[in-house]
């Protein structure tokens, strides 16, 4: 069991949120946050700081060599085993609260985690078998993170990226407030772009979005540009894949 140690200051609404996609508009709003601030983590240190006050400056989309579509399904390298890999997230925002994070579920046949450190984010940057790795940048990519596939544990299946707004509940924040979202698969030897996807859609009541997954068919490696949201903060997305998290 883990405790998660949110990056701001502030309650997390734990209440059951119907997790439908509703297109932008200008009504939705969330419910105030119940109170209860995060505790420190345990098994794991994981550390809180402030979220900062006003957004990063806005960054350019690098150039998307091989893009597809929300739905779509690509081999990251037909007829070659790939040894590692590096999934590269951007966005930008129109809000000034907006603090935006990636994580990564590794997930077993069954969907779950194997266990509950089995998921990488910016509290618990390594995953137990060493293989996945968080990693912010200063570059036009916010985040990263690295796969070796060679030292992941033969029981993870699939890899799924989120996004996540910091503390979304209390501040009423969600991802019609996000905008230029995308994810680049790069070989992790050379750099080359394997696969992008580029989000279009954006909605007012979700606060975490499965931009994409990477996961094993055959033995070769594909990506699934997924493109869905739910209204689920981190915590609550841990406990859809199986994490259980102490309160």
């Amino acid at each position: 069991m883990i405790q998660i140690a949110m990056k701001s200051k502030g309650a997390v609404d734990r209440s059951s949120i119907l997790s439908l996609n509703v297109p932008r508009t200008a009504g939705n709003r969330f419910p105030a946050a119940a109170s209860g601030a995060a505790k420190p983590a345990r098994p794991a240190d994981i550390k809180t700081t402030e979220s900062p006050a006003a957004p990063s400056a806005a960054r350019p989309v690098p150039p998307l060599k091989h893009p597809v579509q929300k739905g779509q399904k690509a081999h990251l390298s037909p007829g070659t085993p790939l040894k590692s890999i590096r999934a590269c997230f951007g966005w930008n925002t129109s809000h000034p609260q907006c603090d935006v994070d990636v994580s990564a579920f590794l997930l077993g046949a069954d969907g779950k985690v194997p266990g509950d450190s089995w998921f990488v984010f910016y509290g618990q940057t390594v995953s137990p078998d060493q293989s996945t790795e968080f990693t912010e940048l200063a570059s036009a990519d916010r985040e990263m993170i690295r796969i070796d596939l060679q030292k992941l544990d033969p029981k993870v299946k699939k890899i799924v990226f989120v996004l996540t707004i910091n503390d979304a509940f209390a501040k009423k924040l969600n991802f019609g407030m996000i905008k230029d979202a995308y994810v680049r698969i790069l070989d992790g030897a050379g750099a080359a772009e394997l696969v992008s996807f580029q989000m279009t859609e954006y909605y007012s009541n979700v606060i975490s979005m499965m931009i994409g997954e990477v996961y094993n068919h055959n033995g070769l490696w594909k990506f699934n540009a997924v493109g869905n949201g739910v209204a689920k903060d981190l915590e609550g997305l841990c406990g859809l894949y199986g994490v259980q998290v102490s309160h």
